[in-house]
């Protein structure tokens, strides 16, 4: 048995979405709400957390190291299992440190994080250095890399996969924002696991389609040994889709504030600007183009991150709703 430390409040629910589907129109929707994950404004990295969390338990890790953007969710959530299991967390953040006071910022600095700022061009040696310097100082470290996706992590979305099969299997498809990649990841993996015949929509958040597309096949072959079960993934099987990049990371336009309004709106469902607002965006449209067939079944996962919603910069994008 994989070693995992119950933190997320499991099994998250899965919801119809009939107001928004009518709206839409010729396909069904639903939800998984991983933004229900229950700590600290849940969200996706909950589940891979709880993996990594045992893995540094049985290392005797007294700190966690991790590395994200100014307004990371996952930075924030290492921050809140370090507060929750009485341990040390460093955060290494790129981005500037004066228009960061809010959002996802203000739980790091609420949950005790130490925080290191520096340039995204060299925020992976900066962690590393980071790391390096707490094993100095005695303080035994636990290194999580961007988005805590590695093959253990990815496994969080492994056995997500097993528990959505519990509730429902009965989709055609799953769209879900990708990133760092090992939400996608393990979703593939537990699919083939299960033998499900459904497809899995990854959109890209901020990374060209063939560059995602390698980094999801080297997580799932990385994943697969972790469960004794290599498995040799059909490139078919990684759908992405790069369409959707806009102006960059963390740069909201109209595609992502008009899938924020209709799923607010529709459902009462809180979308964040980052993440699920561009992939929740971009499945809308694509509903619009015609690229799902007329009464498909498609499940929309909530990743989380609502907490960004109250950063500064997306203030002015939002006064005009």
């Amino acid at each position: 048995m994989i070693p995992r430390v119950k933190i997320a409040h499991l099994p998250t629910p899965l919801e119809s979405m009939p107001r928004l589907s009518a709206f839409l129109k010729d396909v069904r929707l639903w939800i998984k709400r991983d933004d229900l994950t229950g700590l600290a404004f849940g969200g996706n990295k909950t589940r891979k957390l709880e993996l990594l969390l045992a893995d540094a338990q049985s290392q005797g890790a007294r700190t966690l190291v991790t590395v994200g953007a100014a307004q990371s969710n996952h930075c924030r959530l290492t921050a809140a299992v370090a507060a929750k299991f009485g341990m040390d967390c460093i955060l290494v953040l790129s981005g500037d440190p004066q228009q960061a006071g809010n959002g996802n910022f203000l739980l790091d600095e609420l949950f005790g994080a130490e925080l290191v700022w520096t340039e995204k061009s060299i925020r992976d040696e900066t962690l590393h250095q980071v790391y390096l310097k707490a094993w100095e100082d005695g303080r035994r470290p636990y290194k999580i890399p961007l988005g805590a996706s590695t093959p253990l992590g990815t496994l969080g979305y492994y056995f997500a996969f097993e528990e959505l099969s519990a509730q429902s299997d009965e989709f055609d498809w799953i769209v879900v924002a990708s990133s760092s990649a090992g939400t996608q990841a393990g979703l593939i993996l537990g699919a083939h696991a299960a033998g499900w015949s459904g497809r899995i929509l990854g959109i890209s958040i901020d990374h060209p389609r063939a560059a995602l597309r390698a980094t999801i096949a080297d997580l799932v072959h990385g994943a697969s040994d972790w469960v004794n079960s290599p498995v040799q993934v059909d490139d078919s099987a990684i759908i992405v889709n790069d369409d959707y990049l806009g102006a960059g990371y963390g740069v909201p336009s109209l595609l992502e504030f008009e899938a924020m309004h209709l799923f607010a709106r529709y459902e009462g469902i809180v979308l964040d600007p980052v993440y699920t607002g561009r992939s929740a965006g971009a499945m809308i449209d694509l509903v619009r183009k015609g690229f799902f067939k007329k009464g498909e079944r498609i499940l929309f996962w909530h990743t989380g991150g609502a907490p960004s919603l109250f950063a500064q910069q997306y203030a002015p994008l939002l006064k005009g709703s």
